[in-house]
């Protein structure tokens, strides 16, 4: 079947702003959307930029917006966003990033924020074995955040950062809750200024927009809600 891609592009090169350009591919229904970028790319213009490289849905370099929706180029099938011949599938950049070229965003003020929350195990104590000990039951509580991949398709999504761009975002908030939740972590106390604060976890309203754009299934606004509570408790 034939589609038409319909993609917004940006080449701080030359002088025009962005523009929409399209490209009729021919695809089968079960080809990935990262495959018909891939034919572009290669059989009908060059100078065409985006993201990829494990195309497995594990790396995450592959965000964008198809359709209005944030999505991983690899993981959408052709099928998902075109059911008949013809069918225009609209695809954009990630929104709240600078676009560096067509489809690329600067993701450094990205992992800026990520850097700030302390996403690492922070314990002094010494060990007792030659390892810190965990149980299964232990390992689950955090289980949900270490699905995390980076690849921003929740910070894309977030309306809070259409009006406030300081805000930190859901990517950043749920590897804290990765650590915090995290029964050999003690680092709770180091990561408090940053996230009890007005860009921290208090800028989000639950909109559960991350939620439902992560293709990971994370529950994203449940634990930024999880954070909410332990720092209240920890007020108490």
């Amino acid at each position: 079947m034939k589609v038409k891609l319909k993609i917004k592009r940006f080449n701080p090169e030359k002088e025009r702003g962005s523009f929409i350009q399209e490209y009729e591919v021919d695809v089968s229904p079960d080809d990935r959307l990262l495959d018909a970028l891939v034919h572009v790319k290669q059989y009908i213009d060059g100078s065409l930029v985006f993201r990829k490289s494990c195309a497995h849905g594990i790396c995450g370099s592959d965000a964008m917006r198809i359709n209005g929706k944030e999505r991983l180029a690899c993981k959408t099938l052709v099928q998902d966003v075109a059911e008949i011949e013809g069918t225009v599938v609209e695809i954009e950049p990630l929104s709240h990033f600078t676009v560096q070229r067509d489809l690329a965003v600067d993701q450094a003020g990205f992992f800026e924020n990520y850097k700030t929350v302390k996403p690492f195990l922070i314990n002094d104590e010494p060990v007792k074995e030659k390892e810190r000990i965990q149980s299964p039951e232990d390992r689950k509580k955090f289980d949900d955040a270490t699905n995390c991949i980076l690849c921003s398709s929740c910070y894309s999504a977030c309306p809070i950062l259409d009006n406030k761009t300081d805000f930190l975002g859901p990517a950043a908030l749920t590897q804290a809750a990765r650590f915090n939740d995290d029964s050999r972590d003690r680092g709770f106390k180091d990561r408090l200024p940053v996230l009890d604060s007005e860009n921290g976890v208090w800028s989000c309203e639950n909109h559960f927009e991350c939620t439902k754009a992560c293709p990971r299934n994370i529950k994203i606004t449940k634990l930024i809600n999880q954070t909410k509570r332990r720092i209240e408790e920890d007020k108490d």
